[in-house]
């Protein structure tokens, strides 16, 4: 495995690579980002990670300082998994000078984790076109969990016409259900037990409509008022199409249920995914 921090050297070592796979993130991984990679590793001749914290997609009150950085236990995980390249830039390669030329998402960014996060959207799509743009890869995988920020990911590489299949893994949970994020840390013992409880909810909105509910707002409130009642201070849950996030019109079947809440100092986001017969 082979440990790259330039863009030059990056470069270099993929020339002589037929095709490659990518995985982007951020680092401090976990099995959730395992899978991602299990998911990549069939599909080209050389799998690359990327390791890089992203200072744009931070909002000015968020964590960024506070985001783990891991790389020894990182490159251990990832060289048991197997991984080709792993590309750690410091943000002076990635960002050399100021990013004044930036990638503009659709309305999508505008509304849910883009309401709440402004700004957010652009800077993940910045970097990651930044990162498809060095990398060349065939193919990319985007983990579920980040639901709306693998929609912006897919309709970008669609839009810009890129030569890259856009990949989805699933969410990958906790024996208790709790979706696996590098976030969870910084949850104390006694978050970690009502953790799961943001899970719940959401299977709980998902029999609903799958029992033929269509009172998508009560749904919604009556989700937002229990983890209000226990302490959360939720954002948003909200039933939605699954193809963008809008509101539901009669009749639509693939269905997602999203939703966002800060347990003490900690944001956790989910979702569930329904298919309605």
């Amino acid at each position: 495995m082979d440990i790259i921090h330039s863009a030059a050297a990056l470069r270099e070592r993929l020339r002589r690579e037929p095709n490659n796979v990518f995985v982007p993130t951020m680092g401090n991984l976990h099995e959730g980002h395992i899978e991602l990679i299990r998911l990549a590793k069939p599909r080209a001749a050389c799998t690359v990670v990327s390791i890089f914290v992203n200072r744009l997609q931070f909002g000015p009150r968020e964590d960024f300082d506070r985001y783990p950085r891991t790389l020894p236990v990182d490159a251990a995980h990832l060289e048991a998994v197997g991984v080709d390249v792993v590309f750690v830039p410091d943000e002076r390669e990635i960002y050399p000078e100021p990013q004044t030329f930036v990638v503009e998402p659709s309305d999508l960014q505008h509304i849910l984790e883009g309401a709440h996060r402004p700004g957010h959207f652009r800077g993940v799509a910045t970097v990651v076109l930044k990162l498809f743009n060095l990398v060349q890869p065939h193919s990319a995988i985007f983990g579920k969990k980040d639901y709306q920020q693998y929609l912006v990911l897919r309709d970008m590489v669609k839009q810009f016409a890129l030569p890259i299949e856009i990949i989805a893994g699933d969410t990958v949970r906790a024996a208790d259900g709790l979706a696996l994020s590098s976030r969870n840390g910084f949850l104390t013992a006694e978050e970690r037990a009502e953790a799961p409880r943001l899970y719940r909810l959401l299977r709980n909105a998902h029999e609903q409509i799958i029992n033929g509910a269509h009172d998508y707002q009560r749904i919604e409130l009556e989700a937002m008022a229990e983890l209000a009642h226990h302490g959360w201070h939720p954002d948003y849950v909200a039933v939605r199409r699954q193809s963008d996030l809008q509101p539901l019109h009669d009749g639509e079947r693939e269905i997602v249920v999203v939703a966002a809440a800060r347990l003490g100092s900690t944001r956790l986001i989910d979702n569930v995914e329904v298919l309605r017969s």
